[in-house]
């Protein structure tokens, strides 16, 4: 099984920790973010990754050959300019497209998160749904969700509290659940993506729902999850670290 750890942001919200650095070696209790990415990624079996970069991109690529990528086979794909989720994805799209990947869905993880989700019931889930993509959510308070029906098929989303929710998929009751940036996604999809150049992947998604195609939601509440993408988050996880509550 193949995975995409998505690491090319600016992280301008990490800053002072960005200064100088990629996001992706940012770290938590002693381990890089993209180390921690890496080795659960590996036990969950998934040995070959592709890692897409942009800030500081030579400091990602040296730190992994210093380090022999980890005992893993990894493929850099460099942004010139930064894509987005979905920009980045099609970018890397032909390591998924290869005769031995083919038929076979992967993982699209954010490098910026920490959790506890199980990848091997998620991969489970979305192959017997016949699912086009999975996606890890939580019943937690965000000002940006996406909305599901009961089925939790994905219908929509709300980008701001503030705002009008885009509804794609109509239904009589929709649920918002805040998105966990874990992806499953089927290899079938790449060949769907309409948009070009800097897109995200939510965008893709909402596309095909409005289609018909079967993008479903993977319940994550029983899971611990962190974002790190802000410098105080940075802070809590070490903590949460001292707790146990992930390793």
């Amino acid at each position: 099984m193949r995975a995409m750890i998505l690491a090319a942001g600016l992280g301008t919200r990490l800053r002072p920790l960005t200064d100088d650095r990629p996001k992706a070696l940012v770290e938590v209790a002693g381990q890089t973010l993209v180390e921690i990415t890496l080795t659960r990624l590996s036990s969950y079996g998934i040995r070959d990754v592709i890692i897409n970069v942009h800030h500081f991109a030579d400091r990602i690529v040296d730190y992994l050959k210093a380090h022999k990528n980890f005992g893993m086979p990894i493929e850099i794909s460099c942004e010139d300019a930064l894509l987005d989720t979905g920009g980045g994805l099609k970018k890397a799209g032909w390591f998924f497209l290869e005769d031995a990947a083919a038929d076979e869905p992967f993982i699209l993880h954010n490098v910026d998160v920490l959790s506890t989700i199980d990848l091997r019931r998620m991969v489970e889930a979305h192959v017997e749904k016949k699912a086009l993509a999975t996606l890890a959510v939580q019943q937690r308070d965000s000002s940006r969700v996406l909305l599901f029906d009961e089925n939790l098929r994905l219908c929509g989303r709300r980008a701001g509290r503030d705002l009008e929710p885009e509804i794609v998929c109509p239904s009589a009751n929709l649920r918002p659940l805040a998105f966990c940036g874990v992806h499953v996604i089927s290899p079938r999809f790449l060949r769907m993506m309409q948009e070009d150049g800097v897109f995200s992947i939510i965008d893709s998604y909402l596309q095909l729902v409005a289609r018909g195609e079967n993008i479903l939601g993977f319940p994550a509440d029983e899971y611990y999850w962190r974002d790190v993408g802000k410098f105080e988050q940075v802070q809590q996880a070490d903590e949460d670290y001292k707790q146990g509550l992930f390793s």
